[in-house]
C-alpha cells in the first residue's frame, strides 16, 4: 500500500458513499485508476465491506452495555459451543476473546434496561461454561469508530 491507497481508505472510511469520481478528485487521481485501486483493495481483502451507520435509538438498540464474561470450564468443546451460541444472538454487536481476564468482551445493544436484563438472564447466563458475568454501563461515549 502506498500513500494514495491510504488516502482512498481514509476517504472511504469517512464516507463510503462517495462516487468513484468524487473519490478520485479527493485523492488526486482520474476515475479509471482510482477504481482499479479500489477494486484491488477489495480483492486483497483490505476493504472487506461497506456499511450503513445506524441510529441506535431509532433501531431499538439505544441501551448499550459492555459485558465481561469469564468461563468456568475452558475445554475446547465448551469454548467452541459458547462462542457459537453467543455470537448467534442479535443483541451481541461485538464479541472478542481476550488474552488474560476477562475471557471475553461483549458489547450488547438492546432497547432498554429491562430487555438487557431479560437477555442476560434468559439467554446469556444459560450458555454452558459461564462462570462469571460482569456488566458495565457507559456513562458517555467519547469516540466511536464503526
Amino acid at each position: 500500500m502506498d500513500s494514495i491507497d491510504r488516502a482512498i481508505i481514509e476517504q472511504l472510511r469517512a464516507d463510503a458513499r462517495l462516487t468513484n469520481t468524487e473519490l478520485a478528485d479527493r485523492v488526486g487521481l482520474t476515475p479509471a485508476p482510482c477504481l482499479r485501486r479500489v477494486r484491488r483493495l477489495e480483492q486483497d481483502g483490505v476493504i472487506t465491506g461497506y456499511h450503513a451507520r445506524l441510529d441506535p435509538a431509532r433501531t431499538g438498540r439505544a441501551f448499550e452495555v459492555v459485558v465481561n464474561v469469564d468461563l468456568a470450564v475452558k475445554d475446547r468443546a465448551t469454548v467452541a459451543r459458547f462462542e457459537e451460541q453467543v455470537a448467534a444472538h442479535p443483541e451481541v454487536v461485538e464479541f472478542r476473546r481476550m488474552f488474560g481476564l476477562p475471557d471475553y468482551f461483549l458489547r450488547i445493544a438492546t432497547a432498554d434496561l429491562e430487555s438487557f436484563e431479560r437477555f442476560v438472564t434468559e439467554r446469556l447466563e444459560g450458555t454452558p461454561g459461564i462462570g462469571r458475568v460482569d456488566s458495565h454501563l457507559t456513562m458517555k461515549t467519547i469516540k466511536h469508530e464503526p
